[in-house]
């Protein structure tokens, strides 16, 4: 794997009342699509908005290509933030135009127009955008400098699958420009499976879990078993399918609508069958009974569903530090 262009040493950040990042370090090749994946609360931002130098840390530091974040840092980072205000009265090409005199290198207008196709919404007033086009605008503006690190904190939250799809698209090009590196943080599964080619899996501010999409999946070993409950209660659930053998990794989730259970197996065939008979045993209501092989679903509730005493306990799956 390439070298690193970014590097997180012992991160830490304390506020009054809470850590929000407790010793991370990680490393992000450079070239790649790094992606951070945790829970509302496990330090993503934080640890991004650090990584972008926007935020001190309480102790420990990132590094670019070796050095401490400086002015040549600053000059050849791209930001697209979580929530962004665009300035009212000003067209699309206006606010590509206002961005690129921020600095003294970077893309023509016109390029990055080209590049995110907004040639159609160049003359357009920026309020009169749809939430997708608000976000090309964006990752535009995050463009202009001709950044060598490109960070999209969340940049699809919101959007709908269109727009989500068509976001998509335009990271994984920009991604597979051998001269960019991205740092994504997201919510959405799918979307770290599309896009990273590295993912690391954080929550409670320290690191839980590092590796390919696949290397990710692969570490579970075997199918998963998913039934959609209805009117769920957790521990009647729990206690149907106790003595069920070959069941693991067990978590049943409950909303006042519904809920979910999700285990491991090695056997599917024969977990579906059991796990039927016990929840109709139990007079347990549920809908759609499935097998499927891992994903990464699979992969955050297994990881995220447990809590690590220690973060030494956390495997790592790829190079970089995860610990």
């Amino acid at each position: 794997m390439n070298e690193p262009i970014l590097e997180v040493r012992n991160l830490i950040k304390q506020y009054p009342n809470v850590t929000a990042v407790d010793g991370l370090s990680l490393a992000v090749p450079e070239g790649i699509c790094f992606g951070l994946l945790g829970p509302n609360g496990a330090g993503k931002t934080t640890t991004i908005e650090i990584m972008e130098g926007i935020l001190e840390a309480t102790s420990g530091d990132v590094r670019y290509r070796g050095a401490p974040l400086d002015q040549r840092f600053r000059e050849r980072a791209g930001i697209l933030f979580q929530k962004t205000a665009l300035q009212d009265f000003l067209t699309v090409r206006q606010s590509i135009t206002l961005f690129r005199g921020l600095y003294a290198h970077g893309l023509s207008v016109d390029e990055v127009i080209r590049m995110c196709a907004l040639e159609k919404l160049e003359s357009r007033d920026n309020r009169k955008l749809s939430g997708g086009q608000q976000q090309r605008l964006l990752l535009a503006i995050a463009l202009v400098n001709d950044p060598s690190v490109l960070f999209l904190d969340e940049p699809t939250t919101g959007l709908d699958p269109e727009a989500r799809a068509a976001m998509w698209a335009e990271i994984r090009r920009l991604s597979g420009a051998e001269a960019l590196t991205v740092v994504l943080t997201t919510h959405y599964m799918e979307e770290a499976d599309r896009l990273a080619d590295d993912l690391l899996i954080v929550n409670g501010g320290r690191a839980v879990v590092q590796g390919t999409p696949e290397e990710l999946k692969l570490a579970l070993h075997g199918d998963s078993v998913r039934v959609s409950l209805i009117e769920p209660d957790p521990v009647a659930v729990r206690a149907a399918i106790a003595g069920i053998a070959g069941l693991r990794d067990v978590v049943v989730e409950a909303s006042g609508v519904g809920g979910t259970l999700a285990a491991r197996t090695d056997d599917a065939s024969a977990a579906v069958g059991s796990v039927i008979a016990a929840l109709d045993a139990a007079g347990i209501r549920f809908g759609q009974v499935a097998a499927s092989h891992p994903t990464l679903d699979d992969v955050y509730l297994h990881f995220v569903g447990h809590t690590y005493d220690d973060a030494e306990q956390a495997p790592v799956l790829s190079t970089g530090a995860a610990a």
